[in-house]
């Protein structure tokens, strides 16, 4: 013989629930769950839409970092290149004043604008920017494999790799510390 079942009635605070905790050392965790992601993450368009960032580089011919930079994996490429190009430390010669910017700049069809053409020439620099629908990527090539290698030195690197830090700045300085090791290494390797 079965006993019969008693309806199921939904659980309110009483006596036998503890009350919902609203203060406490994390207050803003009690209340609501904190937005996945972090900031400078967006829809990656290759990776079915998950959140991401993307590095950007600028090396220089030997495939040393001269400036990184973050953005949300679904911001174009070109709107990076101006602070970027901006952001190229002095570089200190022999002889002569420093140079400021490089002689030329390599890039791939991504930036190939008109208006980013004209700005990288009036900043002094030449444009080696593949073009779109004209040049093979073979010709580009030639030059690309530098900062595809500086790509794989910085992603060689664990903590560059996944992004595990919720705050950009925080992925942005593993970032520069990686770029600064890379170099490190570069010239260690140099002076033995």
């Amino acid at each position: 013989m079965q006993t019969p079942r008693r309806p199921h009635l939904p659980r309110t605070s009483g006596p036998r629930r503890l009350p919902p905790r609203t203060t406490g050392p994390h207050p803003h965790i009690d209340q609501q769950s904190p937005k996945k992601g972090g900031s400078l993450t967006g829809p990656s368009p290759v990776d079915r839409g998950k959140l991401g960032s993307k590095i950007h580089v600028v090396s220089d011919r030997g495939g040393l970092p001269l400036t990184v930079a973050i953005s949300a994996a679904n911001t174009h490429d070109s709107l990076a290149l101006k602070p970027l190009v901006m952001a190229i430390p002095a570089v200190k010669s022999r002889r002569g004043p420093r140079r400021r910017r490089p002689a030329k700049l390599h890039a791939d069809k991504a930036y190939d604008i008109p208006a980013l053409r004209d700005w990288v020439r009036e900043q002094g620099i030449a444009v080696r920017i593949a073009r779109k629908g004209i040049e093979s990527a073979k010709k580009l090539g030639q030059h690309r494999w530098v900062i595809e290698r500086t790509m794989a030195w910085l992603t060689g690197y664990r903590r560059l790799t996944l992004r595990y830090e919720r705050k950009a700045e925080h992925f942005l300085a593993f970032l520069q510390l990686g770029s600064a090791l890379s170099c490190w290494k570069k010239l260690r390797k140099a002076s033995t």
